[in-house]
């Protein structure tokens, strides 16, 4: 088994902890947070062991992997700590609050013979397993064009402060506002793209702030953009537009569009979210004709979404044993288990080193709204 503890017990610490399950291979060691009472209220709830300090964490032969959970302005000194101690480790998004420390970050690893791996994990999942295996088949053609969406609706207009995980974390929503929603979410859409596409050549992107008012006790706070729209383009030749929002109605779709058809992923935060795949010049299913023929008759666009083509069916049952609530349907300890089986074998996952830095390079890029930025070479 593999031993690994979490540093930081807040919000996303919970889903870890409920996808724990699916791991066996892995053994959580403990837990720490520099908040005393939440580290308190998350270990005696899970019943874990509790360390007193990060050094001790640092310090215990029994870790393997330090697996990242604080706020991301955090990332890169709790990152460094660790791989100083000569801990391999598991980073929520992104690496770094900046290109320059991931990159020190990334070097490190090598001269150390560690492993740094990244967050999110959401393109370990089956439905992107599904999607990548169609791709593959050249069951659209070539890839031209994709469409990926991570707009969270309105969060701010909720009753998010009521909004706790299972062991009483509240949402970090001030905190959330702050950093930004690109920061916060663009990963889960970058870490699918960049695995189906490879890396990215060019990024211009837009981004701003809204909404500047986000209730009462954020007027005075220095808010991150709640809004950006990126265009990048693909080494392979493949275009893909990225919106990241919290105002416009919930959508974590994408959409890829080849030469022969289209593949619809319904939501990138769902293991096995529905996919559908349309071959272009095919017959539409009855659904959608009748759909047409009532729109042409009333004169207008009724409130039904179809999705084109069909359904794809996945090719055994759900593996997955244990998952969040919707909307965050996503294994998120199976990024630490990929990383653990890579280091058992010898081997580099996929998230790691160069590409976890690519990817916090491009929602850096997407987040401060950067035009014809061109990432470094992985």
């Amino acid at each position: 088994m593999t031993g690994i503890a979490f540093v930081g017990t807040g919000f996303v610490a919970d889903y870890y902890m409920t996808t724990l399950a699916n791991h066996p291979q892995l053994r959580l060691t403990g837990v720490w947070d520099r908040d005393e009472a939440r580290l308190t209220e998350f270990a005696g709830y899970w019943k874990v062991h509790r360390y007193a300090t990060l050094e001790e964490v640092l310090a215990d032969p029994a870790v393997t992997i330090v697996v990242n959970l604080t706020t991301p302005e955090s990332h890169y000194t709790v990152n460094r700590a660790a791989l100083v101690a000569g801990k391999h480790v598991y980073c929520e998004k992104p690496l770094a609050m900046d290109v320059d420390e991931a990159s020190e970050l990334v070097e490190l690893a090598r001269e150390q013979a560690l492993v740094l791996g990244g967050a999110p994990a959401n393109a370990l999942s089956e439905a992107h397993a599904l999607c990548a295996s169609l791709l593959a088949a050249g069951a659209i053609g070539t890839p031209r064009l994709v469409y990926a969406e991570m707009e969270d609706g309105p969060v701010f207009k909720a009753n998010w402060r009521e909004w706790r995980s299972r062991s009483g974390a509240r949402w970090p929503g001030v905190h959330e506002f702050e950093v930004g929603c690109t920061l916060e979410h663009a990963g889960y859409a970058a870490s699918w793209l960049v695995s189906l596409f490879g890396p990215v050549a060019e990024v211009s992107a837009v981004s701003a702030l809204t909404f500047p008012d986000k209730g009462p006790g954020t007027e005075r706070l220095h808010l991150g953009p709640d809004f950006s729209v990126g265009c990048l383009s693909f080494r392979s030749g493949v275009t893909a537009r990225v919106t990241c929002g919290l105002a416009a109605p919930r959508d974590r779709s994408l959409t890829i569009i080849g030469d022969k058809g289209t593949i619809v992923v319904r939501d990138l935060w769902d293991n096995r979210s529905p996919v559908h795949l349309e071959a272009f010049g095919a017959k539409r299913s009855l659904q959608h004709r009748i759909l047409d023929w009532v729109e042409w008759k009333v004169g207008r666009k009724l409130p039904v979404r179809l999705y084109a083509g069909n359904r794809v069916r996945y090719p055994a049952k759900a593996k997955t044993a244990a998952l969040p609530a919707y909307p965050s349907k996503i294994d998120f300890v199976g990024g630490i288990a990929a990383l653990a089986e890579a280091i058992t074998r010898g081997e580099t996952p996929f998230f790691s080193g160069a590409t976890a830095r690519h990817l916090t390079e491009i929602v850096l890029a997407l987040n401060s709204g950067r035009q014809g930025y061109r990432p470094r070479d992985l």
